[in-house]
């Protein structure tokens, strides 16, 4: 049971059958994949479901928890959070004992498959170049034939006349002789392209392709192994963490061990095998005879006359858009603001505070680079023979100059800081604590900064510095005063959907929730709400219905 002598007429067959095997690997390995992203999600699901009833701690919840009742509700939730973990390391095995082993197989069997494949058309072009040769010479020698025939018949015409000269009659004579030994060397021609077309023929059939489609079908069986192991691994995976579902990983392994590659070999000969057996020896045709010239039933002529080769057309080009100009220009058109003011608060502070952190690195940085060079030159001083002191002072001046720059900037960015951390609600009090010497510390750089800010038309004013300063004397005055007097409410809100509130800043709904709003959304999506008295932050305004109160103070009026 071989391809090479079962299947030696069906090369395009073979080629789909191969290449629909592929797919069925990558098919596989789709399918894992996404098993492995249900298994993350699920998990995660899992994770915040044990973390929401969770107690909360400094609460009267604590207290309920000294019934066993409820401490076996905690145990409860504690095991289902190490249960998550196990569908974490099922998607976590998933991915290296199939997923990446399986995906580099198949850049191995497409590499191999073309390789096959192309000694197999090389092959084919070569006998079929070793066809060409044979017809050519074969016509060859049928012409030359026919005009030594001429060549006699008027040799012996011009010799039967009496009325020709010895001269035109020995004339016709040497033609006929010619072209009777084109004849017989175009007989010999054509006796030695057909032997060596019979050889090439016997070579590609019985040597060629058998060796070319054995490999193809050993590639072919070794794929359907490494299916059947690969989803023996899916269900071992599987085994080790979920000991309940046992009887069905039972039946996954049966199937996978029920695959057997001789028997889809076989089903692949049944399936595409043609019956037919491979052309003889092509018969040698004298027509140097005065005979009926026929062409050999089994001859390759006849089988390609008897069928119709496909013929494949150029494939289509597709075209290729610009996807990453489009989306370098929609970046550069949605960019956020440098004060980051399209943020919400706290996530405004978080970034402000990280780019002060950056900028604070990148002047460390220079400072560093700064006092290098300046041993350095010290250096050079002592020894000028090392070097030339002068040749330092233009990088020193450059470094110092992107120093000054990185400062003015952080200044920029300390001055948004301290306004927004003016402003945030809810603030513990080491972070009062903080703030306040920060502020202390900052105060001279904020005003400066104020001062250094351009406007719209590209001067400096007096009035943004003193607006700032204001600004920060503000933020300081309302920090002493904040716990003492909270906001009133504006008005009340619905929660239209659930919002977990994970970032520091905003709180967490319940869809259906009845809440009191204390601020309204300022234009940057963000509307600011409270539960009770300890309990008040940050929602996205999509998420709540606001039913604003007329009469409350501060309320926005709406006809």
């Amino acid at each position: 049971m071989s391809w090479g002598t079962e299947l030696w007429d069906q090369f395009d067959n073979l080629e789909k059958h191969t290449q629909w095997g592929i797919d069925i690997l990558e098919k596989y390995i789709k399918f894992v994949k996404e098993r492995t992203e249900i298994e993350l999600s699920y998990a995660k699901q899992l994770r915040n479901l044990s973390k929401k009833y969770q107690p909360k701690k400094n609460s009267k919840e604590e207290e309920e928890y000294r019934y066993t009742a409820c401490k076996a509700f905690l145990s409860t939730l504690n095991e289902m959070n190490d249960y998550a973990g196990q569908h974490e390391v099922v998607s976590e095995n998933l991915t290296s004992q199939i997923i990446a082993g399986l995906a580099r197989y198949v850049q191995e069997v497409k590499q191999e498959r073309k390789s096959h494949f192309h000694d197999g058309r090389k092959a084919q072009q070569h006998i079929e170049t070793c066809w060409k040769q044979l017809e050519s010479s074969k016509r060859r020698f049928e012409r030359d034939c026919k005009e030594a025939d001429r060549a006699q018949q008027y040799f012996e015409k011009m010799d039967a006349d009496i009325n020709v000269t010895k001269a035109d009659v020995e004339k016709a004579r040497q033609q006929a002789q010619v072209r009777h030994q084109m004849a017989e060397d175009s007989k010999a021609d054509y006796s030695s392209n057909l032997q060596k077309f019979n050889l090439e023929q016997r070579e590609y059939y019985h040597t060629h392709i058998p060796n070319i489609f054995k490999k193809i079908q050993e590639m072919e069986e070794r794929r359907i192994v490494r299916l059947g192991e690969s989803m023996k691994t899916y269900a071992e995976v599987d085994r080790q963490v979920i000991p309940i579902i046992g009887k069905c990983l039972d039946g996954i392994v049966k199937a996978a061990e029920s695959i057997d590659q001789n028997t889809d070999s076989q089903l692949v000969i049944e399936a595409y095998k043609s019956g037919f057996e491979p052309p003889g020896d092509i018969e040698f045709e004298d027509y140097t005879q005065p005979m009926k010239r026929t062409v050999s039933e089994n001859s390759l002529s006849n089988s390609r006359e008897g069928k119709a080769e496909p013929k494949f057309g150029g494939k289509s080009k597709g075209k290729l858009w610009p996807f990453i100009k489009k989306n370098k220009l929609s970046l550069k058109l949605g960019a956020a603001p440098e004060d980051f003011s399209n943020l919400p608060p706290e996530q405004r502070r978080k970034k402000l505070q990280q780019k002060v952190d950056e900028l604070n690195k990148e002047i460390q940085k220079e400072m560093d680079q700064r006092e290098a060079i300046t041993k350095m030159k010290d250096v050079y001083l002592k020894n000028p023979q090392m070097g030339d002191p002068a040749s330092l002072d233009h990088k020193l001046t450059e470094v110092s100059q992107n120093i000054e720059k990185l400062r003015l900037e952080a200044q920029k960015f300390e001055a948004w800081l301290a306004e927004v951390e003016g402003r945030l609600p809810a603030r513990s009090e080491q972070a009062r604590r903080q703030s306040g010497l920060y502020d202390a510390q900052t105060a001279p750089t904020v005003n400066n900064c104020a001062q250094a800010r351009e406007s719209p038309d590209g001067s400096y004013t007096e009035e943004q510095s003193q607006e700032s300063e204001v600004k920060v004397l503000a933020t300081d005055f309302d920090d002493e005063f904040d716990d003492e007097e909270p906001l009133p409410a504006i008005g009340t809100c619905k929660a239209l959907y659930t919002f977990d509130g994970q970032n520091e800043g905003t709180i967490s709904v319940v869809e259906g929730e009845t809440l009191y709003v204390i601020e309204e959304d300022k234009g940057d999506g963000w509307t600011r709400i409270r539960r009770n008295e300890d309990e008040e932050g940050y929602v996205p305004t999509s998420y709540v219905e606001v039913y604003l109160d007329k009469n409350a103070k501060g309320a926005k009026t709406y006809i």
